[in-house]
């Protein structure tokens, strides 16, 4: 039997070959209200028009997918008595729920062996050490030693050599109202953006990937998140001159193994004694919050985040650090209020990956001294926005406006166009207040 869980495709997925050497195999997908009720809809949605393709790749090779709802500790055991299955085979899981969840399922197994084969990621969390076997804590060195270590190139799979099983299921259940466009799901439609992505925009990537206006980056991190393309696949494409793409996706890596040595770090902050931070709260904090995940805090640039966050369910990777930083550093609410948010809105919410690039910008994460870097809005659009394209995509209120008028609206004679409101804050005055506060953490006897 052959457990999906992160990993829906069929190509380069040592786990599906090594079940298939033992004999045939059941396709199974378990859907798991523990993680259901941590998705927004837009995620879930996205998930299960995965689970359609993969089921029609399948039924091009002559198998099916057997779908069913439940705790994996009963589905799991309850599959391999109905199918006499000898073996479970998955891709290895090192999130903390997921280790946890697998410990349960073998435990409920009993003498049938859960095999894991692979994981998510090129190099497995755990493997990149340093040499007296501690975890690393910052990314350049990670960096370094992970390239030394090196991955192997893709997998050699062939679904069509495969003898499937079908078995009952439950079957996909309806889609859940997203209320926004969704990427094309699958397998398939993953390799086309790659290819697109390779032939268009990759050699561009370095000048341009912080340029939200162009949306040159690659639009992977959905596919990644659930497994249609595996990282080990996309580095088999790249050359010495990719380094700056082969490093974005080393970060996704660094964070998955921080995670793993420290999983409370999903939750509790990285650094403990920044937990003593002082932060806003009560009904002006709440109102603040609900102006930032509207996009409606005056800053354009901010806004415009939110807002494509909310229209499409995803966020470019510079504007999430550009409001990121407002959230905790502009309006001084806690880093976990706005992951908590952002993991149910986004598609491509990957726990790793959110959290730690929050606690980032939070300077509560794995960085030296992060507290200083305060994003400016203004001048973070100015950068990387210079012409306004990317607000006035999503901030139609500013859509007549140009020049610096887009990025500091009430500098205007006349003031903010109509229905935009007025900054909700002053940065400046902010930026020192943040400092001021992080300044008595950082100072104070640990």
């Amino acid at each position: 039997m052959l457990w999906f869980r992160r990993d829906l495709r069929l190509g380069d997925h040592p786990a599906l070959m090594r079940a298939a050497n033992e004999g045939p195999v059941v396709a199974l997908f378990v859907l798991d209200p523990a993680l259901r009720a941590t998705s927004g809809n837009a995620r879930l949605a996205f998930l299960l028009a995965s689970l359609r393709s993969l089921d029609a790749d399948l039924r091009a090779h002559g198998g099916s997918l057997t779908v069913r709802v439940g705790k994996p500790d009963s589905v799991v055991p309850e599959m391999v008595r109905e199918s006499g299955a000898r073996s479970v085979h998955i891709s290895a899981d090192f999130a903390p729920y997921g280790a946890e969840r697998d410990a349960r399922v073998a435990e409920t197994l009993g003498t049938v062996p859960l095999v894991r084969t692979g994981s998510p990621y090129a190099v497995a969390p755990g493997r990149v050490t340093k040499e007296d076997g501690n975890p690393y804590k910052v990314f350049s060195a990670f960096y370094r030693a992970w390239r030394a270590h090196g991955w192997r190139g893709p997998a050699a799979s062939d679904p069509s050599a495969v003898d499937w099983v079908a078995a009952d299921g439950d079957g996909v259940p309806e889609t859940p109202l997203a209320q926004i466009p969704l990427p094309e799901a699958g397998e398939q439609a993953a390799h086309r953006v790659w290819q697109k992505f390779l032939g268009s925009h990759l050699a561009h990537y370095p000048d341009v990937r912080d340029r939200p206006d162009l949306d040159h980056t690659s639009r992977l991190s959905p596919y990644l998140k659930f497994g249609a393309i595996h990282p080990r696949t996309l580095l088999a494409d790249l050359t010495p001159d990719d380094e700056t793409f082969v490093k974005e996706l080393a970060w996704r890596e660094f964070y998955a193994a921080v995670l793993h040595f420290w999983p409370s770090s999903a939750h509790d902050y990285f650094q403990p004694r920044m937990a003593t931070m002082a932060y806003e709260t009560g009904p002006d904090a709440d109102e603040m919050f609900e102006a930032w995940a509207s996009g409606n805090t005056g800053y354009p640039i901010v806004d415009a985040g939110m807002r494509q966050l909310l229209g499409e369910g995803w966020m470019h990777n510079r504007v999430r650090m550009i409001t990121a930083s407002f959230l905790v550093k502009d309006l001084h609410l806690e880093w976990t209020r706005g992951a908590r948010h952002f993991m149910h809105q986004l598609i491509d919410g990957d726990l790793a990956s959110n959290q730690h690039g929050w606690q980032w910008v939070a300077g509560t994460g794995t960085d030296a001294a992060p507290y200083f870097r305060i994003f400016n809005p203004v001048t973070q659009g100015k950068k990387f926005d210079p012409a306004g394209d990317y607000i006035r995509r999503w901030v139609p209120e500013l859509s007549a406006l140009e020049g610096r008028d887009i990025h500091e609206p009430w500098r205007r004679a006349a003031g903010a166009p109509s229905g935009y409101p007025p900054p909700i804050v002053e940065h400046a005055h902010e930026r020192l207040e943040a400092l001021a506060r992080y300044k008595s953490v950082t100072s104070s006897p640990r």
